[in-house]
């Protein structure tokens, strides 16, 4: 299958087919919208000064409550093996979030059949990256032998999270934790568990990053002389200018920061291309060094 080359079928109220393509050597690499999510800002750095936070958003001509942040998924193509990285919300767990959940009909109107998905890498098991999988009909649709790779760490934590040091809305903790036992219980015959880091296709590796979540993971992709790494949520849109910023939904923010830097920093010296779940549409761009902060280059899109 050439995730590249399939038909557009947009219905009537898809402003844009919510995809783009892009070739890294000889992996396909289709990076599809799930929507949007519109949360209170404050979650972009619940430990940062609040005028300082409100002067960043007025820069970005950010409204100052609340706005939409962007929620991708990818999808990868190594030789036979076609690779989901994260499945999106899913149904909306009560928690007003209409606009999201949307990967399955987009999937369907770029002419992926679910049933030539081969395996799904989570970076982690937050409902907006499991989601997609629990949606009615949708487990009936997949291979009965596809492959979940998920950090052990992971799967050890949901099994009794800590959201001590997390600063999400009300109702978000107990959505979590009930997406993440019902998709384990649902689909644990099918998961492969990996310690750090694990190959799961030529040119596919999962490494673990810890700090969003313990088991949180990117996802390495590498052929010839190309690179791209989707970093799930270790960066969001105001990490590169803000990277010591605390999100709301990272369970050890600490750590989190630390993790941001880390890869920022190794982003920018190799000057491979970056997708992100959180960062706008369709998040395919570069990372460069800007005095003692990052600063996020998009690439200029392939029409």
């Amino acid at each position: 299958m050439n995730l590249q080359s399939n038909p557009v079928k947009s219905g009537p109220d898809d402003l844009v087919p919510s995809r783009y393509a892009v070739r890294i050597g000889d992996l396909d690499v289709l990076v599809v919208s799930d929507g949007v999510l519109p949360l209170p800002t404050t979650m972009l750095g619940h430990n940062a000064d609040p005028a300082v936070r409100a002067a960043w958003l007025k820069d970005m001509f950010l409204p100052q409550d609340a706005f939409d942040w962007a929620l991708n998924v990818a999808l990868v193509r190594s030789g036979d093996q076609i690779i989901l990285i994260d499945a999106g919300l899913g149904l909306d767990p009560q928690l007003n979030l209409p606009r999201a959940g949307q990967l399955v009909k987009r999937l369907a109107s770029a002419g992926i059949d679910l049933a030539s998905v081969t395996d799904v890498v989570l970076t982690h098991m937050h409902m907006d990256h499991v989601g997609g999988l629990l949606v009615d009909g949708v487990k009936e649709r997949l291979r009965p032998d596809l492959r979940i790779h998920v950090a052990a760490a992971e799967v050890k934590f949901w099994e009794s999270p800590d959201f001590s040091h997390t600063a999400m809305p009300q109702g978000f903790p107990d959505a979590l934790r009930a997406a993440a036992k019902r998709f384990t219980e649902e689909y644990r015959s099918h998961l492969r568990t990996f310690e750090d880091e694990h190959e799961v296709a030529p040119g596919v590796v999962v490494t673990r990053t810890g700090g969003h979540t313990p088991g949180h993971s990117v996802v390495r992709l590498a052929s010839g002389d190309d690179r791209l790494t989707f970093a799930g949520d270790a960066v969001f849109a105001v990490g590169f200018e803000q990277p010591d910023w605390y999100n709301g939904f990272e369970h050890d923010p600490e750590e989190a920061a630390r993790v941001r830097v880390r890869l920022l920093t190794e982003l920018a010296a190799t000057g491979e291309q970056l997708v992100a779940t959180h960062l706008p549409f369709p998040s395919v761009g570069r990372v460069a060094v800007d005095g003692d902060h990052f600063r996020w280059v998009p690439v200029f899109w392939d029409y």
